[in-house]
C-alpha cells in the first residue's frame, strides 16, 4: 500500500462485484480504482454512470467494449498494476484460474465462496479468523449460507453454549436478475449429498464446528431460509440464547408478530429503510421463534445471498491489506459506512 487509503479493484461486475463495489467506495480508508468485465449490457452503464473506470477482464474484449460506447481504460493487467487488493466476483471457477494472474502481479486477492476452500488455502468470515487473514496474500470469503452459518454458530460458541448443529438449508433457485434463464417451477429439489456443501464449507473456518446440513433448493428467488436444531453445551434459558446471538453486530432481529412472517416481508423493509438494492447485509433471525429445551435450541432465520457477504468482502480486504490489525474495529468501521447495526429500524 502506497498511500494512506487502500487501492482496490472488483473483476466481475455482477450480483456481488456491484455490490462490492459500492462497498469500497463507501469506505473511507479505501479507493476503488477501477472495475472488470466482458461485458457490454446495461450493468456497465450503471457503473460508467456511478463514475466507476472500466477495465477489461480480457484484453480481446476491449474492442468490443470500446465499440458498445464504453470508455475502456485498459485491460485487466493495466488495472493490476494500480492496486493492492483485488476482490475476484466473476463466475466460478474463473477466480481461481485467475489467482495465477493476480500472484504474477503481486497483488493480494480475495475469491469468493464458490470457489474451492485449495484455491487460497484460507477461508474468511470476519468475526471468527480476522488476525488469520493479516498480511495473508489472499482469502476465500465464503459463501453466503456458509456466512450465515458461521455467524450464528460462532455466537453460540462464544457464549459457551454451542455442543452440535444441525440445519436444513432452503436454497433460492436462482438470483432475481437471472429468473427468465433458469430455476425451478413448481418441485423442490433436495442437495444429493447428506451433509450438504454448507457445513464442511463452515468447518473451513471454523474446524471445532460439530455442524451437518441438509439442503434442498425451492422454487423462488428472494431469500435462502434456513431453519436449525443445536444441542447446547448445557442446559439454557431462552434469554441465554437471544443474549448470544445479539452478540454479534451481523445478526438482525425480526418478530412474525410485527408482520415479518414470510422473506418477502423482509426484503420489503430494506427497500423501506433505503437500503441499497435492498441489501440485506445481516442474518435476519426470527426472535419469537428461537426456542429452547433444555439443551436444544430451535431457530429459524433468512439470508440474502446477494448481500451478506459484502461486508466480509469489506473486511478481508482490509485485513490483507493490513491496513487495520484489530477484526473488531474493522467490522465497526465496515457495519458504520453501511448502516449496519442497531436493529433495521
Amino acid at each position: 500500500m502506497t498511500s494512506g487509503k487502500t487501492r482496490v479493484a472488483v473483476n466481475g461486475y455482477g450480483v456481488i462485484g456491484k455490490r462490492v463495489a459500492d462497498a469500497v467506495a463507501a469506505q473511507e480508508d479505501m479507493e476503488l480504482v477501477g472495475i472488470a468485465d466482458v461485458t457490454t449490457d446495461w450493468r456497465l452503464k450503471i457503473a460508467a454512470a456511478r463514475g466507476y473506470r472500466l477495465f477489461a477482464s480480457l484484453p480481446e474484449r476491449a474492442g468490443e467494449m470500446r465499440q458498445a460506447g464504453y470508455d475502456i481504460a485498459g485491460d485487466l493487467d493495466d488495472l493490476l498494476g494500480e492496486v493492492d487488493v483485488v476482490v475476484d466476483c466473476t463466475p466460478k471457477p474463473i477466480g481461481a484460474k485467475n489467482a495465477d494472474l493476480y500472484r504474477q502481479n503481486g497483488v493480494k486477492f480475495v475469491l469468493q465462496g464458490g470457489e474451492t476452500h485449495e484455491a487460497t488455502g484460507h477461508s474468511f468470515v470476519a468475526e471468527v479468523n480476522y488476525e488469520q487473514a493479516l498480511g495473508r496474500d489472499c482469502t476465500r470469503v465464503v459463501s453466503c449460507n456458509t456466512t450465515s452459518i458461521v455467524r450464528t454458530l460462532t455466537a453460540l460458541k462464544r457464549a459457551g453454549l454451542l455442543r452440535r448443529a444441525r440445519g436444513t438449508v432452503m436454497r433460492r433457485a436462482t438470483d432475481p436478475w437471472e429468473s427468465h434463464k433458469g430455476g425451478i417451477m413448481n418441485t423442490l429439489v433436495p442437495e444429493a449429498h447428506i451433509p450438504s456443501h454448507q457445513g464442511p464449507d463452515a468447518q473451513s473456518v471454523d474446524p471445532e464446528l460439530d455442524v451437518v446440513t441438509i439442503a434442498v433448493k425451492v422454487p423462488e428467488n428472494i431469500a435462502h431460509l434456513h431453519s436449525w436444531a443445536v444441542q447446547l453445551a448445557r442446559e439454557a434459558t431462552r434469554e441465554d440464547v437471544l443474549e448470544a446471538f445479539r452478540s454479534s453486530s451481523r445478526i438482525g432481529f425480526l418478530r412474525m408478530q410485527d408482520g415479518h412472517e414470510a422473506l418477502n416481508t423482509i426484503k420489503e423493509m430494506m427497500s423501506d429503510i433505503y437500503r441499497p438494492r435492498a441489501n440485506l447485509y445481516e442474518v435476519a433471525l426470527w426472535e419469537d421463534l428461537v426456542t429452547v429445551q433444555g439443551d436444544e435450541a430451535f431457530y429459524a432465520y433468512a439470508v440474502d445471498n446477494q448481500a451478506i457477504v459484502i461486508p466480509e468482502n469489506i473486511d478481508a480486504i482490509r485485513a490483507l491489506a493490513g491496513s487495520e490489525t484489530s477484526g473488531s474495529a474493522s467490522i465497526q468501521r465496515t457495519n458504520a459506512a453501511l448502516g449496519i447495526g442497531n436493529g433495521f429500524v
